[in-house]
């Protein structure tokens, strides 16, 4: 049993030991505060279960009896189970109540500390605790007791005299809290700031005086989760504020592919100042009919050229040459195209070159790119293209016109995934809620996959986007077939160049 701290809601701040023990989890109880993404470093099989204490789209509520309860039940079925917690499970949260309850109930446990929001919220607002010869002191508190605690618990005069002070919280009983600092001592005018969900690209800074504060609060409509930083160190905001001034910074960008697919592109994003929510709407599966898989194995070294058109394609053709105890040299002296440089990267991992890699270009520039490698000379030359069980004929279509003998054979096919399926689940609501403002495609597959679970009015959810990209021209066109506008293609097929050309555009007015 693990008692895991997820951080603040930048996922990239999860711990290394967090992020292992995720992947290793059998059984996942996560926070309300815990940012969805984190769910996809579980394994495909791991049970995700809601324990928050507020009903949500993830979940109905769980009480604190029913959670303690269900960690134990877990853990007695033999199953690895993360308790995940937003920030540090030992900081203002009750992870000392359900280690006590474990402890009683004779489970072994182990906490793992998590990057707390008591200094990583400030710090994604540019405002840091302490600074030389300004402040040297401080205080965390709550601005919510617990029932049945004292009205007074908290020192206020004590917390007042702090150089710095950060309350937990505090967002319904601000008028208070702020008027016992006073009380306490502290001057109306000391900077203070509020700050709405740090650290996520919901980010939101409300900066005033202590005697203000919650009048700005108020008219700002600021609702929780909200941390209060009262000091002098909020009037280094204006020079350190970072996060808030990236280039994609508050825009929620849906990637309806797996995270182990687009991790590169999903860390660019996240650089940037976006927050990447994932909703992998297709897997992939055997194809249907093996019978011309297994001949294409039994004569791979007939063919002179073999052409990939997709890093899947790639993958699943290589594990069929390792299940029939065959590895790259089964190939002969066939030449290698391939559709675009992720593709190359993919062949590149099995220890093979591509002879042929457009830098720019779709199925059909591969099959010219073949002819004019081959000198023309491609009449009646046998060509493999190992591919997914639907793909697209053009390439084909084409090679067949220059007189090449084609043999398509299905590696793989692509079905959709279930509407309830946890892992697509948090994507599709937010998409539904109007919580999206960025939707990147990488395939055609996954357009037509997305429009089938989200149903009827699919595409006047996925336009009401503020912006829509495409990978290329191909599933370009995929969209606009289905009534859905492209914003943006970008000038290389690549990921990492879609990043950067959408933080190029995206707040251009």
């Amino acid at each position: 049993m693990y008692l895991v701290g997820a951080g603040p809601g930048d996922p990239a701040l999860l711990t290394r030991r967090g992020a292992d023990l995720l992947a290793r989890a059998d059984v996942v109880l996560f926070d309300g505060l815990v940012n969805a993404v984190l769910l996809d470093l579980a394994a495909e099989g791991a049970e995700r279960i809601y324990a928050g204490k507020k009903h949500s789209d993830l979940g109905a509520r769980m009480t604190q009896a029913q959670i303690n309860a269900l960690m134990v039940d877990r853990a007695r079925e033999g199953k690895v189970v993360v308790r995940l917690k937003g920030g540090d499970p030992f900081l203002f949260g009750r992870a000392a109540e359900e280690v006590a309850y474990l402890a009683e109930a004779e489970v072994p446990f182990e906490v793992v500390p998590g990057v707390s929001s008591a200094t990583a919220v400030p710090a994604y607002a540019g405002i840091p605790l302490t600074v030389r010869g300004v402040a040297s002191t401080v205080a965390f508190a709550t601005g919510h007791e617990a029932a049945g605690k004292p009205t007074d618990a908290v020192d206020w005069e004590a917390l007042a005299r702090a150089d710095t002070v950060v309350l937990f919280m505090a967002l319904r009983t601000l008028s208070d809290c702020t008027s016992k600092l006073l009380q306490g001592g502290r001057a109306a005018d000391t900077p203070a700031a509020a700050v709405y969900w740090g650290t996520t690209a919901a980010q939101r800074t409300v900066v005033a005086t202590l005697g203000t504060l919650a009048a700005e609060v108020d008219a700002a409509g600021l609702k929780p989760p909200v941390l209060v930083v009262v000091g002098e160190v909020v009037r280094f905001r204006d020079a350190m504020s970072w996060y808030e001034r990236r280039p994609l910074f508050g825009a929620r960008v849906l990637i309806p592919r797996r995270i182990e697919q687009a991790r590169a592109f999903a860390a660019t994003l996240s650089d940037l100042g976006a927050q990447p929510v994932f909703a992998p709407v297709t897997r992939l599966e055997p194809p249907t009919d093996r019978t011309e898989l297994e001949k294409a194995i039994d004569r791979i070294d007939t063919y002179e050229w073999i052409v990939f058109t997709s890093a899947n394609a790639v993958r699943r053709f290589f594990e069929e040459l390792r299940s029939h105890r065959k590895d790259a040299r089964a190939l002969g002296l066939a030449r290698v195209a391939c559709v675009g440089p992720v593709t190359a990267a993919a062949l590149s991992e099995e220890g093979i070159r591509a002879d042929v890699v457009p830098s720019h270009g779709d199925a059909v520039v591969v099959a010219e790119s073949i002819v004019n490698a081959a000198g023309g000379q491609i009449r009646e030359a046998r060509v493999l293209m190992p591919r997914a069980e639907q793909g697209r004929d053009e390439a084909v279509e084409a090679l067949m016109a220059s007189g090449a003998d084609v043999n398509v054979v299905p590696v793989y096919r692509t079905v959709t995934v279930a509407p309830d399926d946890p892992d697509v689940r948090y994507g599709l609501r937010a998409l539904q809620r109007g919580r999206i403002d960025v939707a990147a495609f990488f395939a055609p597959s996954q357009v037509r996959a997305l429009l089938e679970l989200l149903g009827d009015g699919g595409a006047q959810l996925v336009n009401a986007c503020r912006t829509i990209t495409a990978i290329g021209s191909t599933t370009s066109r995929t969209l606009e077939r289905h009534g859905i506008r492209v914003d943006l293609v970008p000038s290389s097929p690549d990921a990492q160049v879609l990043a950067n050309e959408l933080a190029q555009t995206y707040n251009r007015p």
